[in-house]
């Protein structure tokens, strides 16, 4: 691997950062809904996964009362 200066290096990032295209404000504001919504409804499912695993554990260690 070659060896870059410091000073080539930074103008390489600077070409590279110019290369990318970034979100709009509406982009960044839809997916950061999207991932909400999409986070609690995973929550909410295994709130009640957790519950109902909860339960039937306790009906089985009950058993050997």
């Amino acid at each position: 691997m070659a060896k870059v200066s410091p000073i080539q290096f930074f103008r390489q990032v600077k070409q590279e950062v110019k290369k990318v295209t970034w979100p709009t404000r509406k982009e960044v504001m839809q997916t950061s809904l999207v991932v909400i919504v999409l986070v609690a409804i995973a929550a909410t499912f295994f709130f009640f996964v957790d519950q109902i695993l909860g339960w039937i554990v306790k009906i089985v260690l009950d058993l050997g009362v």
